[in-house]
């Protein structure tokens, strides 16, 4: 992919050096930074389309610098990636609460590491949709081409996978969908994520527009109540 800019944060030096050479020679724009202060300022020049994040960084760490990250409407949209040794789940489940698309364990395969990015960045791309396709529910209104929601008069711009999430429960509010179909059609087949992080992301959809709004179906998955 050209014309693709990757923000690299981490506090190792040789990681800066070997994945950043392993990026460029794949035809990506690269930048370091080397602790999550330094990323944050160079986030805001860079504008990248991508951010490979390390967990454990002196100043500020991983985490903290994503979930700063996300507080900003710029930011929102970004893909980051986190790069870490700590394998626990609970790890990973904090690196999606903070806001990932991704959570990549160290040591890092150089072309395992390619192919994850580079389908994260083909799961970006726009779907073509008519400008005017809308789905209307009484208190929602979602547009699937500025992925913008309209709930009760008041305008949400939501990241992409809350956005992607929400349309697929309110394309069919009579209908539970299964976990394993949220997982195929809004993350897709080429990335792999855990069953929680959906949980994550119908938390953050909650928080928006109420707990009421959807439904968990134990053991099945969830549906949107209108």
């Amino acid at each position: 992919m050209k014309n693709i800019k990757i923000l690299l944060v981490d506090d190792e030096p040789d990681i800066l050096e070997f994945i950043g050479y392993n990026l460029k020679k794949e035809g990506f724009e690269v930048e370091t930074a080397q602790n999550g202060i330094e990323g944050l300022k160079q986030a805001k020049i860079f504008r990248p389309d991508l951010i490979l994040l390390d967990v454990m960084m002196p100043q500020m760490d991983g985490m903290e610098m994503c979930a700063e990250l996300r507080k900003l409407d710029s930011f929102k949209d970004t893909l980051v990636v986190f790069l870490s040794a700590r394998a626990e789940d609970f790890s990973q489940l904090a690196g999606y609460e903070a806001g990932a698309n991704d959570y990549i364990l160290k040591p890092i395969k150089p072309k395992v590491l390619i192919s994850k990015l580079n389908a994260l960045l083909k799961l970006k791309q726009p779907n073509e949709t008519p400008k005017d396709e809308f789905i209307k529910l009484n208190n929602f209104e979602i547009n699937r081409e500025t992925y913008k929601v309209n709930f009760q008069g008041e305008d949400f711009l939501l990241p992409r996978k809350e956005f992607e999430l929400i349309a697929l429960l309110a394309s069919n509010p009579e209908r539970v969908f299964k976990r394993e179909e949220i997982l195929e059609k809004v993350w897709g087949n080429e990335v792999v994520v855990g069953g929680r992080t959906i949980d994550v992301h119908m938390r953050k959809l909650r928080e928006k527009f109420g707990n009421d709004r959807f439904s968990t179906i134990k053991g099945i998955g969830y549906k949107i109540n209108d």
